[in-house]
């Protein structure tokens, strides 16, 4: 496999001893593998169910037919896929900070979303990526190919940041191209209503699908520090605005910690996971929390 940006090598040794994959796919918690009751080959026999016009001929008994002169198809359970679908904020406030040693809200996603991409397809499953800013930038449907692996990478490779974003127009949109439920993960740094952002979700959580939100902030933006007079830039409208952040300090901290309560309390009222991530933690943290 060639080597790619967001995927290290040191990270795939870690991924292929990573005790969850199958465990949490089993379960539900990934990619949804669930029990359903289908005839036809299977894994486990199920019951006996009597046969009516319209049934596949081929899957009669006859051996029960011979003994009771009645046709009678075995049914099974049987083990179904389901699939895991990646919604990446690209916007322009996802490529801050700029010029520094840490990596960029982007870049931590994109690390994220390429070792659960691969973790997912080497089990044999399915992930699809939806890229967006305020609308669909890329739109990559659900494969488990090693092809489709490395469509995938390439993608978040040459992906940069983009406009404003939009992720609530982004979630109407993607609707209809995702023909099957599975586990919706939302990697974003939420600058948005999160009661609209609830709306646009609600579609997704009556389907059945698991929707795990990941809320990606620099430390920076959880708390403004003790920086000096500061010049400040809206990555997205290009606003500027010169202040001394002691000024604004602890009103910015009670506005960050308050829109987190919001989505959180939210995210619990539908059964979704919400956890707000600080980029300067490892990103495997992400993976630890879908699978508890």
């Amino acid at each position: 496999m060639k080597a790619y940006k967001y995927l290290k090598p040191d990270d795939i040794r870690r991924l292929k001893n990573y005790e969850f994959g199958a465990k949490a796919m089993v379960e539900g918690y990934l990619s949804g593998r669930h029990r359903s009751k289908q005839r036809g080959s299977s894994i486990e026999f199920h019951e006996f169910r009597q046969y009516t016009p319209g049934d596949d001929p081929a899957q009669v008994d006859w051996r029960v037919y011979a003994r009771n002169d009645k046709l009678f198809l075995r049914t099974y359970e049987q083990e179904t896929n389901l699939e895991c679908h990646l919604f990446l904020d690209c916007s322009a406030s996802m490529g801050f900070p700029e010029g520094t040693e840490r990596l960029s809200k982007l870049e931590y996603a994109s690390f994220f979303a390429a070792c659960l991409s691969w973790l997912v397809i080497s089990k044999n499953d399915r992930v699809s990526l939806t890229m967006f800013d305020d609308g669909i930038r890329r739109f990559l449907p659900p494969g488990s190919t090693r092809k489709h692996l490395n469509e995938l990478l390439t993608t978040l490779e040459k992906n940069e940041p983009g406009k404003g974003t939009s992720i609530i127009e982004a979630l109407k949109k993607a609707a209809p191209l995702l023909k099957r439920r599975g586990t919706l993960v939302l990697l974003s740094d939420f600058f948005c209503d999160p009661a609209e952002l609830f709306t646009a979700l609600n579609p997704y959580l009556h389907r059945g699908f698991r929707v795990h939100l990941f809320h990606l902030l620099d430390p920076s933006e959880i708390d403004l520090g003790d920086r000096g007079l500061s010049r400040f830039v809206d990555m997205e409208s290009g606003e500027r605005l010169i202040v001394h952040p002691q000024s604004l300090r602890q009103a910015w901290k009670n506005h960050m910690q308050e829109h987190v309560r919001s989505l959180r309390a939210l995210a619990a009222s539908r059964r979704a996971d919400y956890a707000m991530i600080p980029t300067t933690e490892s990103y495997f943290s992400l993976l630890d929390r879908l699978r508890h």
